[in-house]
């Protein structure tokens, strides 16, 4: 993930990987989880829940079902997906951290929950640095900004003119703190306008009313709108990765269109509670990093515009290290807060 090392102005390049994560910071981890005797003889032995934090239908719950089937194949149990949707994935991460430290309970969300969350709410029933470990970032994706097709623009000048212009007033999103509402108020920033956030619960809902034309805008996960964009429901006018996506390679970048350095990137990854026994979770990674060389797999998450990751948990808690206190900044500077 990319971001400056101290605060930009409001109003300058501000450059932003916004990852989605579940989270937890590695410096505490892997060392802490549990006994070295531990083995996983037997693991898995019953059916794993992978609980996440959003509603069916977005892309969290996309990624979490197609890499469930293949860990099923691969496991010989079955891997069921919990949606536990609503407060930023938070309700999701107080069911995992107070779940038994197994192996049969795994969260996969995005850093609304674990980086975000914390810094937007004042208290929450979950420590993020302590109370998880992280076992792998399993993939990342750009958004797209999408349009109602009614909408009389086809680019992002033209977008932020018609705001000027009071013609356009609101933007959804899939529920405060997320990625969608990061890059709504980076938007926000970056083009000297003001749409008002309407948020949703979930990115399926949000977009649904985007499709009806009951709010104009929105950034969603590429994953997820592109079907929409094919079929002729709704208009794309740029992605917020630096590079074009894969799989929308006629639509231009934001940076591409005028806001230079705009970048906001979504990724998932995967957690256990602190105390599961490091070779179980290093159990669990292995088979994840088997599971995203498998060319189905790799070919369906080519298709939705995924860029797969399947680091390690050393590497993935050494990341999630630098990550809190960046979001925080990120949080305090842009207002975020529940709604």
């Amino acid at each position: 993930m990319t971001f400056p090392s101290t605060p930009a102005p409001r109003r300058a390049g501000l450059r932003l990987a916004l990852c989605a994560s579940v989270s937890a910071v590695a410096g505490f981890a892997i060392g802490a989880a549990a006994p070295a005797s531990a083995t996983t003889d037997g693991f898995p032995s019953k059916p794993i829940r992978i609980v996440v934090g959003f509603a069916p239908g977005g892309g969290a719950d996309i990624v979490a079902r197609q890499l469930g089937a293949q860990l099923s194949k691969q496991m010989g149990q079955s891997v069921v997906v919990e949606n536990r949707p609503g407060a930023t994935g938070t309700i999701a991460a107080t069911n995992v951290a107070q779940s038994a430290a197994d192996g049969y309970s795994i969260m996969l969300a995005s850093q609304s929950t674990m980086v975000i969350a914390p810094s937007m709410y004042g208290k929450l029933p979950f420590d993020p640095l302590k109370d998880f470990l992280p076992v792998t970032q399993v993939v990342s994706m750009p958004l797209v900004m999408v349009v109602n097709p009614s909408v009389p623009a086809s680019t992002v000048k033209e977008v932020g003119e018609l705001v000027r212009a009071g013609k356009l007033a609101s933007y959804a999103s899939s529920g405060p703190g997320g990625p969608q509402h990061i890059a709504g108020e980076l938007f926000n920033t970056m083009s000297g306008i003001k749409l008002t956030h309407v948020p949703y619960k979930g990115e399926s809902a949000a977009l649904t009313d985007v499709m009806a034309g009951n709010v104009p805008v929105m950034f969603a996960n590429v994953p997820v709108a592109a079907p929409f964009i094919k079929s002729g429901k709704l208009k794309a006018i740029a992605v917020s990765s630096l590079a074009r996506a894969p799989g929308l390679p006629q639509v231009p970048t934001v940076a591409e269109a005028g806001l230079k350095d705009f970048e906001v990137l979504t990724w998932y990854g995967l957690f256990v509670p602190a105390s599961t026994p490091r070779p179980v979770a290093a159990r669990i990674s292995d088979e994840v990093g088997q599971a995203l060389k498998e060319p189905g797999l790799r070919t369906k998450f080519a298709e939705q515009g995924l860029t797969i990751l399947g680091t390690n948990p050393e590497q993935f808690g050494k990341f999630m290290t630098s990550e809190v206190p960046k979001w925080a900044t990120v949080v305090k500077s842009a207002n975020i807060r529940p709604e």
